[in-house]
């Protein structure tokens, strides 16, 4: 701080000590007239409540001569009176310095035993799940939820099932943290409203979902335009991020309303890239949780690569 408020600070410092200091040094010293009962003369409660007048106990005077005594000692080992750097030349700034040091080369040996795992044995890591959750709470579960069960009003995917758009194996999560991923679904409003309505009924169908047949039958032919991504069975393509329609799993929800939206006016969804904002390691470990979350219900405790 400047010359001018490290003395104002000081000044303030010895202000407020002194004066404290002072009333300390008087106050078992000082008369105070009272009644012939000892009492100070005022009362409450018509007189029911008398206030006495009694000397400080000796044990309060001394814990409190202690604790200036104390508190002199502190303000010359440490910092606080003005620009006074303390006889111990501690800081705040040295004290989190050293702390984060023995933090770094705690995670140092960790993170150097993470390196050696493949991102599926790393999952089984409980030391690796117990970072990775860290990592998730604060980075993920703002769009995916805390759980990883996803928001379809934001379109992100469920983490939990084996439900990939870019595919599932380690490396596969791994690259879509990394580097994120970035979708698009056209809008087809161009092919009319009532061709909008009859694909997405044979969307339906394709995943066996309660459909209007005749409505399916119409915009069976319209789907070739969809196939181009989709494949002509609908099954997806992780390669372009396109989803796997025979299934029940919903991007942005899976109601005829949905579909007909998703169509007619399209979706555009982005991944982020986290490589701008956590390490290598962390990348790793964050896609091991990952990767933990869809497969905790695997019997052989090993996870498999989803499609």
């Amino acid at each position: 701080m400047s010359s001018g408020l490290s003395l104002w600070v000081m000044f303030l410092v010895v202000l407020n000590m002194g004066i404290t200091f002072l009333l300390f040094l008087w106050a078992p010293r000082a008369k105070i007239p009272t009644q012939p009962d000892q009492t100070s003369g005022h009362v409450w409660a018509h007189g029911a409540i008398r206030e006495g007048v009694r000397r400080l106990p000796l044990w309060w005077v001394v814990f409190s001569g202690a604790m200036f005594a104390i508190g002199f000692i502190y303000l010359a080992l440490f910092p606080g009176f003005g620009n006074h750097k303390g006889f111990l030349g501690w800081t705040s700034h040295g004290e989190l310095a050293q702390a984060e040091a023995a933090n770094d080369a705690k995670l140092d040996e960790l993170l150097t035993r993470f390196r050696e795992y493949p991102i599926e044995q790393l999952a089984n890591d409980p030391a690796a799940l117990q970072m990775g959750g860290r990592l998730f709470v604060d980075n993920c579960a703002a769009c995916h939820g805390r759980g990883g069960y996803g928001n379809v009003k934001v379109g992100a995917p469920n983490l939990t099932d084996d439900d990939w758009l870019y595919g599932g194996s380690g490396d596969d999560i791994l690259a879509s943290i990394h580097d994120g991923r970035s979708g698009l679904m056209p809008p087809w409003a161009s092919l009319g409203e009532d061709n909008v309505k009859n694909l997405a009924q044979y969307v339906l169908s394709l995943s066996g979902s309660p459909h209007d047949a005749a409505k399916a039958a119409a915009g069976k032919p319209l789907f070739t335009t969809c196939a181009a991504c989709h494949g002509p069975e609908g099954k997806g393509n992780p390669a372009l991020g396109a989803p796997n329609l025979t299934d029940h799993v919903w991007l942005h929800g899976g109601t005829v309303e949905d579909i007909e939206q998703t169509i007619g006016g399209g979706r555009q969804g982005a991944m982020p890239a986290w490589s701008k904002r956590l390490t290598d390691d962390q990348v790793r470990v964050l896609a091991a949780y990952v990767y933990h979350l869809a497969h905790q219900g695997d019997a052989a405790g090993q996870g498999h690569a989803a499609d």
